[in-house]
């Protein structure tokens, strides 16, 4: 339902800035919606939610594929891209209560509770953050984990991105938003991306409309980041990036399984480029699997080049032994 609604708003934006063509929309199933008995970080396959979409792009069938950018690996089969990055929405975490809790915050559960995630990223830090709490897997899509979590008594609480329950209407079940200082959130959450061919000029040159330029340069900069501590759904790695007065601010860390071994740091760069129309080689550019030709080239190499270098300051402080060490416990 949510992977519906959100290719249903992307549509309706299409619709409005081309009111004379018609597009029709799919509905398909990927590995990571059939195989719900198993954690996601344990399944191991980088293209959980969109290899079989990426099928379809393929062959044709779909002209462009709507996604969670969040489920997007840092770097896409050749011959695909992401053409469009629409404006992000709230990227934190939110907790929703059992409704016996409602009023609650986490830190106010009694001790013991069961809180559910899938998601081995809000696991670490919380789990650091209130030891008293025991945190569990729960998978599922959102309808699926909101009944669980209301119709039995197995979770105090399960946390959710909040994008999604805003997108679904149900953000009246928020019960805590958790700022960045509690836990910082996944790379790409809340923003939607738009995938094509690459080579599709036409259907490039259409989407591309849909970019936000501000969401796309934090993207870009959270993707890099990402992409050079090859981290994935296996490993807990999070983020949290702020556009002010033309200066993109990356804040990254890793975490070992439990939380107890973390590294956090945080840096910036201008990203306050104006954009320059030469058409050339340069023009289908594509920065951590993004072609946005309509924000300036510049910027997103400064974005990019914050990533890479946030990254390699925490590689150089011990990142890849931690990381290392939570693989393997994951897959153990």
């Amino acid at each position: 339902q949510l992977a519906r609604i959100q290719t249903d708003s992307v549509v309706e934006m299409l619709r409005e800035l081309y009111p004379n063509l018609r597009f029709e929309i799919v509905a398909m199933s990927t590995t990571g919606d059939k195989i719900l008995d198993t954690a996601l970080s344990k399944i191991g396959e980088k293209s959980l939610f969109t290899k079989e979409l990426e099928n379809a792009l393929e062959r044709n069938e779909v002209d462009l594929v709507v996604h969670s950018l969040k489920d997007l690996p840092t770097s896409l089969p050749p011959g695909f891209t992401i053409g469009a990055v629409c404006k992000r929405e709230n990227p934190l975490d939110a907790v929703v209560f059992h409704p016996k809790n409602c009023g609650k915050t986490l830190s106010l559960l009694p001790e013991k509770s069961v809180v559910g995630t899938s998601s081995l990223r809000r696991a670490a830090q919380l789990k650091k953050k209130f030891p008293q709490l025991e945190f569990r897997d729960i998978r599922g899509n959102l309808n699926t984990r909101l009944k669980k979590l209301d119709e039995k008594e197995d979770f105090s609480a399960i946390i959710l991105a909040a994008a999604g329950l805003k997108r679904m209407g149900w953000e009246n079940r928020i019960g805590q938003l958790l700022s960045p200082e509690v836990c910082l959130y996944a790379v790409g959450q809340g923003a939607l991306a738009v995938e094509v061919r690459a080579k599709d000029q036409e259907i490039l040159n259409m989407v591309s409309a849909l970019h936000d330029a501000d969401t796309v340069l934090c993207c870009i900069a959270e993707r890099a980041f990402m992409k050079r501590l090859e981290g994935g759904c296996s490993v807990p790695v999070a983020v949290n990036t702020m556009l002010k007065d033309g200066q993109l601010y990356l804040t990254g860390a890793v975490y070992s399984l439990d939380g107890s071994d973390s590294l956090k740091e945080t840096m910036q760069t201008s990203v306050n480029y104006p954009q320059r129309n030469e058409d050339g080689p340069n023009d289908d550019m594509q920065h951590v699997g993004i072609t946005a030709k309509n924000v300036p080239g510049q910027a997103q190499e400064a974005a990019e080049n914050l990533g890479v270098e946030l990254a390699s300051l925490l590689l150089s402080k011990g990142a890849k032994h931690i990381l290392s060490v939570a693989r393997q416990l994951n897959d153990a």
